[in-house]
């Protein structure tokens, strides 16, 4: 992974095993099995993701099989109930789906996922069209970056912006992903903000800021 993978597109995986309206529900359940997958869009016949199956679509249909739920159960678990007795995609997908452009950023995708409870995000352009899919795994891999790429994108965009004339060399220092930062620089007021550019950086797992100025003595 070469230079700082900051959007979806970067991560995600781009060849994506999806269902269409009419698939039926045991067929969904072999292809979870074969890919290994606790979820699958649902395509429009030009490709539009329009919902998602996922194993929690799948399982009333086994909670249910043998049980007469009272009227209370029947009132508080009615779409449960509806998906135990679907047969095709349509009827057990979650619908409208929750999505994400290849072109968001990564911490956008997290807070989604956060946010909805969901593991899987059908990657989508313009036109929802499916182009891909980002799971929890693949927002981790930014965390895989060796340390020299950290260390020398950090110096780049960081520390030769901030500091470009400092009165002692400004080190970086990375290793397994945290980053020390040592040297003399000449405005106090830019250490913070070093500090906080440096931890944003894709990758970086925590930040030790050892720099010192004059007036920060």
């Amino acid at each position: 992974m070469h230079g700082s993978p900051h959007r979806v597109g970067d991560v995600m995986t781009r060849a994506v095993v999806a269902v269409g309206r009419e698939t039926l529900f045991k067929d969904i359940v072999e292809r979870m099995e074969q890919f290994k997958v606790s979820a699958l869009p649902v395509l429009e016949g030009d490709g539009r993701v329009i919902g998602v199956v996922s194993e929690a679509d799948l399982l009333p249909k086994e909670e249910f099989r043998d049980s007469d739920p009272d009227r209370v159960t029947q009132l508080r678990r009615l779409p449960d109930l509806a998906k135990a007795g679907a047969v095709r995609a349509e009827e057990l997908m979650s619908a409208p789906a929750v999505t994400v452009h290849s072109d968001a950023a990564l911490a956008e995708a997290a807070r989604i996922m956060a946010l909805r409870h969901v593991k899987r995000l059908p990657v989508v352009n313009a036109e929802g069209a499916l182009e891909g899919v980002v799971s929890r795994g693949d927002l981790l891999k930014v965390f895989l970056r060796p340390d020299n790429d950290l260390a020398d994108e950090i110096r780049r965009d960081v520390v030769d912006v901030l500091f470009p004339a400092p009165i002692e060399p400004v080190h970086v220092v990375v290793t397994e992903g945290v980053v020390t930062l040592t040297g003399r620089v000449g405005d106090a007021a830019r250490i913070p903000l070093a500090a906080r550019l440096v931890r944003g950086v894709e990758g970086v797992i925590g930040v030790n800021c050892r720099l010192t100025a004059p007036d920060a003595a």
